[in-house]
């Protein structure tokens, strides 16, 4: 039941912020929550990228793109992500998550977050990738950003993106069998 409240609450204010360019960076405070935990008394890896879709809900409505996607007849769409886990989050600690674009190709917006403790040591960091889905399938990004009026951002690929997506191909690529 919290997470339809954290998607309500998401949502709601994420109408009434002010607006977002895609360049800006979106951070949120948050706290572990009781239903947050896993058998090990801290925040479960899952719930990480279940707050990060949360994030991405926000990042979209507050950069019109949700506007934009709705007019259009289109979905998000998560197309992966990519997490690694330093440091745990203890039931009821304060944390925050920064969120932010870091590149986009022809169908394709790669985007960076970060969960640190309040101190800044950072606990959990990834990359993850989302496009927008119409009747045709994944929609060029050329459409997508001109349906908001912008150009789609030039900035290249970092290099642990090319990383991912080539261990991506990769792991997609693995026969049923293992061989």
């Amino acid at each position: 039941m919290n997470l339809y409240l954290r998607l309500l609450w998401t949502l709601l204010r994420s109408w009434r912020l002010p607006r977002l360019t895609v360049d800006d960076c979106l951070e949120r405070h948050w706290r572990v929550l009781p239903n947050d935990l896993d058998i090990n008394g801290h925040m479960n890896n899952g719930r990480y990228l279940t707050l990060v879709d949360l994030m991405l809900m926000e990042y979209f409505v507050r950069t019109g793109f949700a506007r934009a996607m709705l007019r259009a007849g289109w979905r998000p769409m998560s197309g992966g992500a990519i997490i690694t886990y330093r440091r745990g989050l203890q039931p009821m600690q304060r944390y925050r998550v920064r969120f932010s674009m870091l590149a986009a190709d022809t169908h394709w917006n790669y985007m960076r977050f970060e969960f640190l403790q309040r101190d800044g040591t950072l606990c959990a960091a990834g990359v993850m990738k989302g496009a927008a889905v119409g009747r045709q399938g994944l929609v060029p990004n050329a459409s997508s950003y001109a349906a908001m009026g912008l150009a789609v951002p030039q900035k290249p690929l970092p290099d642990a993106v090319t990383h991912w997506l080539a261990a991506e191909a990769s792991v997609m690529g693995l026969s049923r069998t293992g061989a």
